[in-house]
């Protein structure tokens, strides 16, 4: 419901923003939707495979996106892993529209991390329940600047994550089973995308386990690099 000008919230709403390369304006955070099993070969150590009739997605709260240098480690825990993706910037709403229309509403690009409370997660797989505290806990979503490419369409590129210097995850925005105009377009399809919206892409093979102290580095070819300490 869009408020009137004229109405007062009883407290001031928590807008999250994410810095931007070049410029000292924020990119608003709207809705976080992220793409499970999207690389095959992510698929199969997870036990599963692509799903080659339709994506598969799940959310995560704004308040899941920092910037922080140094990320608190999780409780609650004693699995949490890492998972590299590319991350899409939408700039304007959008509703069932085709593959061909969604270069129109990217405003750009980061490399995010989607931490995963691997443990939680397995327990809420086997009982058929939602990810919600394994995904969308407190700095789940860490996040680099946004690259503005407005218009463009990613479909390459190198995509590597680093724990402690040691390349743990290496693979090519390529090797997508479902490409960023596919996805946009499939989810618009059930969802009016708006302004500030990102959708995480998912992540290849090589996902592994993280601990208090470890340092995490992860860079995506012409979009940037992240790096983060997570601290006990």
């Amino acid at each position: 419901m869009t408020e009137p000008a004229s109405s007062h919230f009883v407290f001031k709403p928590i807008i999250k923003g994410i810095s931007i390369h070049g410029s000292e304006e924020l990119f608003p955070v709207g809705k976080i939707y992220c793409v499970g099993r999207n690389y095959a070969d992510h698929a199969k150590e997870m036990g599963g495979k692509v799903d080659k009739d339709q994506p598969f997605f799940f959310s995560k709260p704004p308040q899941a996106i920092t910037q922080l240098s140094k990320i608190p480690f999780p409780t609650q825990t004693d699995e949490l892993h890492h998972e590299v993706e590319l991350v899409v910037l939408l700039k304007s709403k959008c509703s069932n529209i085709p593959p061909s229309q969604v270069s129109q509403h990217i405003f750009g690009y980061a490399v995010g991390v989607d931490l995963t409370k691997r443990d939680l997660q397995a327990i809420a797989k086997k009982a058929g329940k939602p990810w919600d505290l394994s995904k969308g806990f407190d700095n789940s979503a860490p996040i680099s600047k946004a690259q503005k490419k407005e218009g463009i369409l990613l479909d390459k590129g190198k995509i590597s994550l680093k724990v402690n210097g040691q390349i743990k995850q290496s693979s090519n925005l390529s090797n997508m089973a479902w490409k960023v105009d596919e996805l946009i377009s499939w989810l618009s399809r059930f969802i009016t995308l708006k302004p500030g919206d990102l959708i995480f892409t998912g992540t290849p093979a090589g996902v592994s386990k993280l601990n208090p102290g470890d340092q995490v580095e992860a860079e995506i070819e012409d979009i940037g690099s992240l790096s983060f300490q997570l601290i006990g």
